[in-house]
Parts: structure tokens; sequence; C-alpha cells
């Protein structure tokens, strides 16, 4: 029987064992996809407590916590003690085996705070206790934690109205041993139209622009603004949250009726909204394209179930799920009339349902050309981004594409303590091509092996992305 947990963990083959330890573990972190605050990254931010670090903002443990019964109070209330959460953390964690969180639970402390014990009640006060310590020392400030786990590079999600400041001032001021930190174009706002906060974000827009937005084209040239002053700033990735891909045929004049009509507040058709953004994510497309930045898109949630929750906490608090859309030729239709301008740039494409594993490994091959990989299947998301979902999804980009072109993995997250997610990513791959050693599905070619290792784990991403 395998101790948990250990040195080997998940890794089943000595083939496994040696491509992970001593290739794949080596890679530096490039973590093109995350949701860091950029100002913790910024001013080093000193957590006050384990609590802080692990369940603030942290909607995976959050719902299983709701799952276990834990009152509301202990997972986003303002008026329990860091104990008391991290008590309550504790009492589920036995309650998450063959969850996700309960590997990436013990792989945080292992390899954080070099805790090897299991958490549970009986354990709780001792851990929270060692990890409280330890977080006073200099080396578990944001940056410190980020330099533990060789995190090159971190991509934030931004805003197109951020004025970047935490940015620019990292830039400037950051030790030359610092991870660098590039902004990532999030403009979800500016394309959801059908929201009742969208006239008051597009007058935001307005303002940081400089641009009198009266227009629909108005409001293109004050995003084009934007979009300038990010890029002057470092960025070169794009980002969507959409639900699914929109093919919704609009002329100009439609267009500009849709946005009138939003912004005097008037109620729109479905057709018009799915016009609009159909409309809007093309016209981002171009923008990319021209500016040579890589565009992700990630599809299939369906935000904010529990209404009630929602008007108590607001979005990102753990009440979205995977959703069911028929979305393969709007996304080919999209892809193609990007094509057939030349203004189709590198393409990362995500799916939350993983029924579309194969929709979208498919996908991929009718697009590419110019470039190894220049349009990629996003790694495991979200609700897929543990074991089962990362297998999926890698065995149906092998069968479908080129796993060896792969860029990998992204913590998509919140919190300074994920990146051994990496870890956990990068020893399921090494795992994957193990086991196809030792049935003789593959052979024991090392120094193949080992290149596509250390492809997938760092290097593709680093000529892809072309951050630096």
């Amino acid at each position: 029987m395998k101790q948990f947990n250990d040195k080997n963990f998940v890794l089943e083959t000595e083939v496994a064992q040696d491509l992970y330890h001593n290739h794949a573990a080596k890679m530096p972190i490039i973590d093109y996809h995350c949701h860091l605050i950029p100002e913790m990254v910024a001013n080093d931010h000193k957590f006050k407590s384990i609590t802080e670090l692990w369940l603030g903002g942290d909607h995976y443990k959050w719902r299983a916590m709701r799952t276990n019964g834990v009152d509301e109070k202990y997972c986003t209330g303002k008026d329990t003690s860091d104990w008391e959460k991290f008590e309550k953390w504790a009492e589920t964690v036995p309650y998450t085996f063959r969850n996700p969180l309960y590997h990436w639970t013990h792989l945080e402390l292992k390899t954080a705070f070099g805790i090897e014990k299991q958490l549970s009640p009986k354990t709780a006060r001792e851990i929270f206790d060692e990890c409280n310590e330890k977080l006073k020392q200099p080396e578990f400030s944001a940056r410190g934690l980020m330099k533990h786990y060789n995190v090159e590079c971190v991509c934030t999600t931004d805003d197109p109205v951020d004025d970047l400041h935490n940015h620019i001032e990292y830039a400037r001021h950051k030790a030359a041993d610092d991870p660098i930190m590039i902004p990532a174009w999030r403009p979800d706002k500016a394309m959801n139209i059908e929201k009742p906060e969208f006239s008051k974000y597009v007058e935001q827009l307005a303002e940081v622009s400089g641009v009198n937005i009266v227009k629909f084209a108005d409001m293109v040239d004050a995003l084009q603004k934007r979009h300038d002053f990010f890029a002057e700033n470092g960025c070169k990735l794009s980002d969507h949250g959409i639900e699914e891909f929109y093919d919704e045929d609009y002329t100009d004049s439609q267009i500009e009726t849709i946005f009138e009509k939003a912004m005097r507040g008037q109620q729109l058709s479905h057709m018009e909204v799915r016009q609009f953004k159909n409309c809007f994510l093309t016209r981002m497309a171009e923008m990319d394209a021209e500016a040579d930045w890589t565009q992700q898109f990630h599809y299939g949630a369906i935000r904010d179930n529990n209404t009630k929750m929602f008007n108590q906490l607001g979005p990102d608090t753990g009440f979205d799920s995977i959703g069911e859309f028929n979305t393969a030729k709007a996304m080919s239709k999209f892809l193609n009339k990007l094509n057939m301008e030349d203004k189709l740039t590198r393409t990362i494409l995500y799916t939350l349902n993983p029924c579309a594993n194969e929709v979208i490994a498919t996908m991929l091959g009718n697009f590419q050309g110019g470039e190894p990989g220049k349009i990629q299947f996003g790694s495991g998301w979200w609700f897929n981004d543990q074991m089962d979902g990362m297998i999926k999804q890698m065995n149906a980009l092998s069968v479908l594409g080129l796993l060896s072109r792969f860029v990998g993995m992204l913590t998509d997250s919140r919190s300074f303590l994920s990146y051994p997610r990496h870890e956990y990513f990068r020893r399921i791959l090494c795992n994957l091509l193990g086991n196809d050693v030792e049935k003789g599905l593959l052979p024991d070619d090392r120094e193949t092996l080992a290149r596509m290792v250390e492809d997938i784990s760092y290097n593709n991403a680093r000529r892809y992305f072309k951050f630096y």
C-alpha cells in the first residue's frame, strides 16, 4: 500500500517518477491566468493568518463547507474569528475524501509549510498555530510565496477601466528576482449589455478613456484606447468569460440601435443581446490580432444561480455551475469569420463542461497554422482542474490533437497558496506518460519524453505567449 502524499504521490511507475522529479519539478511556473489581487503583489502583502491566506475568497472551500452544513458566517461572515473559520474548515476536510480539495489542502500544507499531518479537528489547532507562526517570517509574504514556488510570471485579470497603477509601480520597483506581473484584458462588463449596470459602466469607460461615448462606435474607440494603454504596460493576453459563443448575424446599424436602447435602459430581446455579444467579441478579437495578443475564451458556466445569496454576497462566492450549451457551430462560425479575414490570433478555448472536450479538441485542427499550437485547448478549468478533469482534457487533446504542443496548467485562483496545482498537474501528466510506457503504448525514449514534459510544464507557454 502506497503512503498518502509521499514524494511519489500520483506517480505509479519508475518512468513517471523520473519524468517528474528530474524534469517537470524543476521547471519554473508561468501562471498565465489567475485572479490574484495586483495590489497584494505590488505591496508584498503580509498575511495575518492562515485563514486569510487560505479561506479568504476561496469559493471552492466555501462550497464544501456549506455542503457539510457549516453556517455561512464561518465562510464569508465578518463577525467570526479567523480561528473559528479555520476550525470549521478543519471539521470539513475529513469529509472531502475523493474531492480535489483533500489533495490540494495537503499539498499546500506540505509544500508551503512543511506540514505532513492530515488536517482534522484533532490537528486543527496545532496546524493553525504552526502556520500562523511561519506566516510572520518574511519569506511567507505574497512575493515570498511566489518565489518559493518558482513562479516566473503571473498574469492577473483586469478590467479595461483599471488604471494598472499596481502593475506600473511593481514593474518600476520590483527586485530582479521577483516574479513578473503582467495585466490581462478582461472586458466582460463592456460585453454584458443585458446587465442593469451596463450604462453606468459605459460612463466609467468614457471617463477613463477621454472618449465621449454616444454610440457603439465610440465605445469601440474608447476600448481601443484602453487596449493600447494595456499593451503599453506589458499586456499581451485577453480573456473573455462567456456562457457560449454567438453566431447571430447583425449589421452595424442594428448594433447601434441595440446600444442606444441599452443606454436608455430599455429592455433588449434575447436576439439583440446575442447579436451585440457576437459583434463585441469580433471587435475585441480584431484588436487582439492587430496587437499580436493571445485571446482566451472561458465558456460554459452558469453563474450566480442562487439569487438570494447573490443579493447577499455578490458574484464569485460559490454559486456557479456547469452549463449545457450547444455551441459548436457558433464557435466554428466565429473562428472561421476571423480566419477568413486574417484576424484570428493565437486562441485558447476552455470549456467548463467536459462533454465538450472532444468538440474543442477537433475544433483546434480546423484553424491551425503559422506557428506550433496556434489554437489551444485550455487546461481543465474550474470544476475540471482536478485529476479526472485534467486526465479527460489531456486524453481528448492527445487523441485528437498534439499534446506535445499544449501550453499546460494555470491556477485560475485568487490564492497565493494555489501553485501546487501546477505540481499536481505535472505529476498527473508524468503519470499518464509513464503508464503508457509501462503498457508498451509508448517507447521508453527518455529524451523525447523529458522534452515533452518540460515543454508542457513551461517551455511551450514561454514561447507561445511572447511575454518577454
